[in-house]
């Protein structure tokens, strides 16, 4: 192939000139690093490249400097992008769909740097030079001396470089283009950028050198004894000192070891050496099989409470420091993951040493799919068509040479949303023949011929439960419905995060833990792929699909994790944290028990220290140690009251919360010793009833009217209480759509039935029908609907004031008028307060927001927050901040002059310093402009957030559905 040559860059062909893919393990051999600056050139396509750029006295002074690795459309995003933007598109192809070729419109990226050849590199051997991911499609030329061709973005390539290096100084030229065949077999859910994103070098490989070992580590759970073989392609010696272990390579060997698993990632260190070079691998013996369809390690069944997770930094994309990939998997892990699917490609191989390090069950999947073909009924679909046979192979062994060594690691994936096909049968085939000793995986084969695991995404919980009795539908082959049903099931993407939810994670969690058949699940994803920016004065923000003048895209829909884009953790993953805790905690008030159900499938509970505490109305009155005898995987442990709790509950007056916790005992590589594992709460009401005296009577004054400390306007709305300046409150149906309420898929969204002309919910208007003054009420009757709407909601207040306790009750009666045929998004009352009353505390679950079907992670206590602090910063402005079963809130001003809302028995909670409509107008959270008032939002119930964006809706246990319906809240003012 000449050096002008580029037809590479439409070939089926994965690449051309490559050495074969190998583990690499770390060794004493020489190398050097390439990573650093290069210069750097964007060209517009095939018809604009540098001549001669490649030859070492091509002059690139006039050339910009970058660093490599890095993404070349994350440069200078807010100044002139001077390599173009990011664009985002889920599944279709951002060019036309015409396999194999692509646009002339093709951003390539021309590369030089020099490095000096060191003058002590051995003569003899070989020299390589590796690249870890390059995006999509590049050249690579030493010396002017073109080396080769490679595609398959996120695997590495090597090329033999030995026969073109000269003592000194050396050229190093790579042209890497944006489009190619290979992006065909790309078209993954996250932003299209390029660039050297992984890092490169130099890597000697000395004679009779150790390219490459592939140790097999299996674990006989029944006797203890761990079986080592480390294959070689030379004659080379292994020793494990820990093990005493000193054998050939290619000998079996077996003692006794500790096994290794996620909870307990127990690795030995081993050296594998030649006259010429060690190599050092970290062994984790374990063993993954099937038995009667169940999938189990070490001979124990597990449960994979798991994370889909995308390479993503907001500053700079694909290309992460090994600090920010140890951050993400201490967030996992303190968070109670276990479990990570590298969707949809194999990840940075750093992160797979991090996850035998620290324990994490991990799938990796290979770099694979081909989603946009779906819109054309699946017509050239590569994973169906020979022609691109040998590039799917290809990639698959990358995938299984360079990790085959990798404890963390119990299946190989075949790719993601590929449907099915023959090329994917062929790399199932291939991966088992390589090593049979992991499971393989594909979402896309329902009829799971090929596989061992039968796989689907965001299966309704109803599917789920029959999957898990082996109930479920025939598969469309009938011979193959025995064998699917032997089969354990993986959830491999479930409960979509975007926005405000998922929903429903407890009850998805309920069906794992019922049936052994079903393995487990992720999460769909780890972190929302955000891009950061900041406005004209320095104010932070994320951009999505769209913010970058794409004419394809597709929205906020990359932003979908239990992470900001920040690596803040979301409300989603303090839910998800509460929903998979790997403890169970039960207290029991009337036998005054505790009891502890160890959820670990191998730890016991020897590492945890567990307390207690008491309070009293939201005050804790007591606390202490709580001995409890340790509890194997699986079993359970009950124990009394300690004396002290058991002393402290009977003396509290109001209502009574005993909780128990569960933290670490120690240090662990994760966290540190106190860290919160699990916990469990039980709550018993305050029996006393209060005391009601007579109700005052309102009486009428000019303008309207006067019920206590409490002014109304003639239309019977509440104006001032205690001198306080007051608007509303007065019935409210409306929230801003969350994500999941906005988008639904093949279908018509919850969100378009609230702003349908025939309901209207975002544009309500109130008519006062009747205003009555009673002896001991003032009674306001009216009529809430939407122009053009004939459905209504018929509402009576009425309000009633206790002298005794200072307080403005508003009973609410709710009744609809007309057919309600879709669910509330919310039912309660809406008012606005002074800004100043900006410090709010509450009795009642938090501290984070919580919604019908994501409230597991809220605990009863009493609470502070500034109103900034309630909100919750999702990246498209939505419904957040509510908390839940509120029995009290104050809101206060710096005076000391403060507001107080109060239950019979509860409500939710929520105050923003923004309305409802300019949450649901707003695109970002930087557009959103503080009011002069604070928004109030006192609700009866609000409608369930679920998974719809990507999934289910919520269940129809929290569907808020319209009905004839009662509540009552409370008023009065305090200083503190």
């Amino acid at each position: 192939m000449s050096r002008t040559d580029v037809t590479y860059v439409e070939s089926v062909s994965p690449g051309n000139g490559r050495c074969a893919p190998r583990s690499a393990p770390a060794s004493d051999a020489a190398a050097i690093g390439l990573d650093g600056e290069w210069r750097f050139n964007l060209a517009a396509g095939l018809h604009d490249l540098s001549e001669g750029f490649e030859a070492p006295g091509f002059d690139a002074g006039a050339w910009d400097a970058v660093a490599v690795p890095s993404i070349w459309q994350m440069h200078d995003l807010d100044g002139e992008a001077p390599y173009g933007t990011p664009q985002y598109v889920n599944i279709h192809y951002p060019f036309p769909v015409d396999p194999p070729r692509v646009p002339d419109a093709n951003p390539t990226g021309e590369y030089r740097r020099t490095f000096t050849l060191p003058a002590e590199w051995p003569a003899t051997g070989r020299t390589l030079l590796r690249f870890e991911g390059v995006d999509s499609a590049f050249a690579v030329w030493v010396n002017g001396i073109l080396l080769g061709d490679g595609k398959g973005s996120r695997l590495p390539t090597e090329f033999d470089a030995t026969e073109h290096l000269v003592p000194g100084e050396n050229t190093v030229a790579v042209r890497v283009h944006q489009w190619s065949a290979g992006s065909y077999l790309e078209d993954q859910d996250t932003w299209r950028v390029s660039g050297i994103f992984r890092p490169v070098a130099l890597v000697h490989r000395p004679e009779n050198g150790i390219d490459d070992v592939f140790a097999h580590a299996d674990y006989d759970h029944a006797t203890g004894l761990g079986t080592l073989r480390v294959d070689a392609p030379v004659s080379a010696r292994l020793t494990v000192p820990e093990l005493g272990i000193d054998a050939a390579t290619g000998e079996t060997v077996t003692v006794p070891v500790e096994p290794w698993t996620a909870e307990t990632p127990r690795l030995y260190e081993a050296v594998v050496a030649t006259e010429t070079e060690r190599v050092s691998l970290r062994i984790g013996f374990r063993t993954v099989t099937i038995e009667d369809g169940v999938l189990k390690v070490n001979g124990k069944p597990i449960l994979l409470r798991g994370v889909n997770r995308h390479e993503w930094d907001p500053d700079t994309g694909r290309t992460l420091t090994v600090e920010t990939m140890r951050h993400d998997l201490e967030l996992m892990k303190r968070h109670n993951v276990n479990a990570v699917r590298t969707s949809h490609y194999p990840p940075d191989r750093r992160f797979l040493d991090l996850c035998d390090e620290l324990g994490v069950w991990v799938i990796d999947e290979c770099d694979l799919e081909t989603h946009g073909f779906y819109f054309y009924g699946w017509r050239n679909n590569p994973a169906d068509d020979p022609q691109w046979r040998e590039a799917c192979l290809d990639r698959m062994a990358r995938m299984v040479e360079r990790d085959k060594n990798h404890a963390s690691i119990i299946m190989w994936s075949l790719g993601n949303e590929c449907h099915a096909g023959v090329n994917l049968e062929a790399m199932a085939a291939w991966a088992k023949q390589r090593d049979p000793d992991r499971l393989v995986h594909s979402e896309s084969d329902y009829d799971s011929g090929y596989v061992d695991v039968y796989s689907r995404m965001y299966v309704p919980h109803d599917e789920l439960e029959l999957i898990g009795r082996r109930e479920e539908e025939s598969t469309v082959d009938p011979a193959l419905d025995e064998h699917r049903r032997g089969l354990p099931f993986i959830l491999c993407e479930y409960a979509h995060a975007m926005g405000n939810g998922p929903g429903g994670l407890a009850d998805y969690q309920r069906v794992f833990e019922r049936h052994e058949r079903i393995a487990g699940g992720f999460i769909w994803e780890w972190i929302d792929q955000g891009i950061r920016r900041r406005t004209e004065d320095g104010r932070e923000w994320f951009a999505y699909g769209g913010d970058f003048g794409e004419t394809l895209h597709d929205g906020n829909f990359i932003t979908d994790g239990l992470v900001f884009s920040d690596r803040t953790p979301s409300p989603g993953l303090v839910e998800y944290k509460k929903v998979i805790e790997p403890v169970r905690i039960a207290i029991d008030p009337e036998d005054r028990t505790i009891a502890v159900a160890n959820g670990y499938d191998f730890a016991d509970t020897g590492h945890l220290r567990f307390t207690w505490r008491m309070d009293d109305d939201g005050s804790l009155i007591a606390q202490g140690e709580l001995e409890l005898p340790v509890a194997q995987a699986g079993e359970s442990v009950q124990v009394p009251w300690p004396d002290e709790l058991s002393k402290a509950f009977e003396t509290a007056g109001g209502e009574r919360a005993v909780s128990v916790h569960a933290v670490l005992a120690g240090d662990s590589a994760w966290a540190q010793a106190g860290h919160e594992i699990a916990w469990g709460q039980a709550v018993l009401p305050c029996t006393a009833a209060p005391v009601a005296g007579p109700a005052a009577s309102p009486v009428a004054v000019a303008g309207g009217y006067r019920l206590g400390g409490a002014e109304f306007d003639a239309l019977g709305r509440l104006r001032v209480l205690d001198g306080i300046e007051v608007e509303g409150p007065q019935l409210d149906l409306w929230r801003a759509p969350v994500d999941n309420d906005r988008i639904a898929w093949g279908g018509t969204s919850t969100a378009e039935r609230w702003r349908d002309r025939s309901a209207g919910l975002d544009r309500l208007e109130h008519k006062v029908l009747d205003i009555a003054a009673g002896d001991r009420s003032l009674k306001v009757t009216t009529r809430v609907g939407a122009a053009g709407a004939e459905r209504a909601m018929h509402a009576e207040y009425e309000w009633t004031y206790r002298p005794e306790s200072a307080t403005l009750w508003l009973n609410v009666a709710v009744d609809p008028v007309g057919e309600w045929d879709f669910p509330l998004p919310r039912l309660g009352v809406r008012l606005a307060v002074p800004k100043a009353f900006d410090a709010a505390t509450w009795f009642g679950g938090g501290p984070g927001e919580a919604y019908a079907d994501s409230r597991a992670a809220a605990r009863i206590g009493r609470y502070e927050a500034s109103v900034a602090q309630m909100q919750t910063p999702y990246v498209l402005p939505q419904e957040n901040g509510s908390r839940i079963d509120v029995r009290w809130a104050r809101l206060a001003s710096p005076d000391g002059a403060a507001l107080r809302f109060s239950g019979a028995p509860h409500f939710a909670f929520t105050v923003r310093p923004w309305t409802t409509e300019d949450l649901a107008a707003a695109t970002h959270p930087h557009e959103l402009v503080e009011r002069d008032r604070l928004s109030v939002n006192l609700d009866a119930a609000l409608h369930g957030l679920g998974s719809a964006s990507c999934g289910p809706g919520p269940l129809p246990e929290y569907r808020l559905q319209a009905g004839s319906t009662a509540f009552s809240l409370g008023f009065s003012t305090d200083r503190g």
